[in-house]
């Protein structure tokens, strides 16, 4: 009998189309394991379970038919809580958010829709996913199921946590500083930022041309037929590419023999990279030698971009929150106040110049890098998962800012470029190390061959079900 809490999306398109399982079954399995696992691990924030089976019922009559829209018709999908859902709540992690329904699917959603994609629910995330963990006053915490003592990242939370377990097989998140790839590197998943207006996006984010849109994923195959759907356009978004996306699936193949790789451990920074994540991480870099390419360790040359992108974050986050009187604040998480209350005060000339300029500067200088290098390697974060209900580490090696543990992520918000975060290999205590692969802007498939290329030499490491804490996080 099919386990088909293994199946991937590739496995599934077959298994639907000769009849062998059918998407009620499929989604019937999902909707069970979800019931079992979500006290432990707290991942969404909505669930319509009648609604998932009707576009179960609906996908299964489609491939009876003969009339499968596509290889996604009938396969188990999450998306975000801060992207809309017709029907669905959209309250971006926020308690003081309006519970109504939203009135239309955002882009990514549509495009799944129309693909015959089956809703699963709406994903759990940090209020207007102003950090890098995965709490919120609406949802309280949610759990990394590699050990519940710790948490998944975030903001894309509940995403990579539902990843993570198979309960879906694609998972809709954003990214605005590394809110796919944090949780991916926590969680041990595939977890992507295409480049900036691949795939649309609407409403747009208040973080502006940081925020990206992007799938978790137990595979790359199943990261290549998600962006093959959602980076269809969309007219409602005018800074979107208007170009149909390439086949990202017949683009996996062909490896990366010749290619010119660089392997940064630190990014020119100094970062205090946790031992056991630094060796997990050069293992995985240098072992592209192995598949053909030249590895190289460099730096790219450029200073951290963190006050670049806290002008920009800030200010976004007063923007978030322009409209939330003094007893909307009091509800609200602390920190996202004190970040927006931050942004009030920047001034416009302040954020333009870090939006044009000093953006403009840095997106150079990785241009220039790619002319010497196809792909930049770094290690996704310096450190595995920590302690839920914190935003830093107990240790204090990274103070009290979140953004200090993750600075191997957000200068490539900053340069709009494709960068992928895959799992390689676990730390004595059995947690995730996630190796980040960047790309020039453009050249998601590229990243996507050298990461499919990698996941072909070294299989990634699953679980089935969440594990009890292994000691102190």
């Amino acid at each position: 009998m099919t386990d088909i809490a293994l199946l991937s999306a590739a496995d599934l398109g077959p298994l639907f189309a000769s009849g062998a399982l059918s998407p009620v079954d499929v989604a019937k399995d999902a909707l069970e394991r979800i019931e079992r696992f979500e006290p432990q691990i707290n991942a969404f924030v909505h669930r319509d379970a009648a609604a998932t089976l009707a576009m179960a019922e609906a996908a299964e009559a489609r491939h009876r038919a003969k009339a499968a829209r596509g290889p996604l018709d009938g396969v188990p999908v999450t998306i975000k809580d801060n992207i809309g859902v017709a029907g669905w709540p959209m309250r971006r992690g926020s308690a003081v958010a309006s519970a109504a329904a939203w009135p239309e699917d955002a882009p990514a959603a549509a495009r799944l829709r129309e693909a015959g994609c089956v809703f699963l629910g709406k994903t759990t995330m940090p209020e207007y996913g102003w950090k890098g963990v995965g709490d919120s006053p609406l949802s309280g915490i949610t759990r990394n199921p590699w050990d519940i003592a710790t948490g998944p990242g975030g903001s894309s939370a509940g995403a990579a946590s539902c990843a993570a377990l198979n309960l879906g097989c694609i998972h809709i998140g954003t990214d605005g500083a590394g809110s796919v790839r944090i949780p991916a590197a926590f969680t041990g998943v595939v977890g992507l930022k295409p480049s900036y207006g691949r795939v649309p996006a609407y409403p747009v984010s208040t973080m502006g041309f940081l925020a990206h849109l992007g799938p978790l994923t137990r595979t790359v195959t199943d990261t290549a037929l998600a962006m093959s759907v959602i980076g269809r356009p969309d007219s409602r978004d005018m800074t979107a590419m208007i170009e149909p996306p390439p086949d990202f699936v017949a683009g996996l193949a062909g490896g990366v023999k010749g290619l010119r790789l660089a392997w940064s451990p630190r990014l020119g920074g100094d970062v205090t990279v946790d031992p056991e994540i630094a060796a997990l991480t050069e293992a995985a870099a240098l072992a592209f030698r192995d598949l053909g390419a030249t590895v190289e360790e460099v730096d790219p040359g450029f200073a951290d971009p963190i006050a670049t992108l806290m002008t920009i974050w800030s200010a976004g986050a007063a923007l978030a929150l322009r409209s939330a009187g003094a007893e909307e604040r009091r509800r609200m998480d602390p920190g996202l106040v004190a970040v927006a209350e931050a942004g009030e005060a920047v001034p416009g000339a302040s954020y333009v110049d870090a939006l044009l300029n000093q953006r403009n500067a840095l997106a150079l200088c990785m241009a220039r890098f790619h002319e010497r290098f196809d792909l930049l390697l770094t290690p996704t974060l310096p450190l595995p998962a920590f302690a839920v209900g914190r935003n830093t580490p107990a240790h204090g090696a990274y103070g009290e800012d979140w953004t200090r543990w993750t600075p191997f992520t957000y200068p490539f918000n900053i340069t709009q470029a494709p960068a992928i975060s895959l799992p390689c290999g676990l730390t004595r205590r059995g947690l995730p190390a996630g190796l980040q692969i960047v790309g020039p802007f453009g050249q998601d498939a590229l990243v996507l061959r050298a990461a499919a290329a990698f996941e072909a030499a070294r299989p990634f490491q699953t679980l089935d079900a969440p594990r009890a804490a292994s000691g102190e996080a």
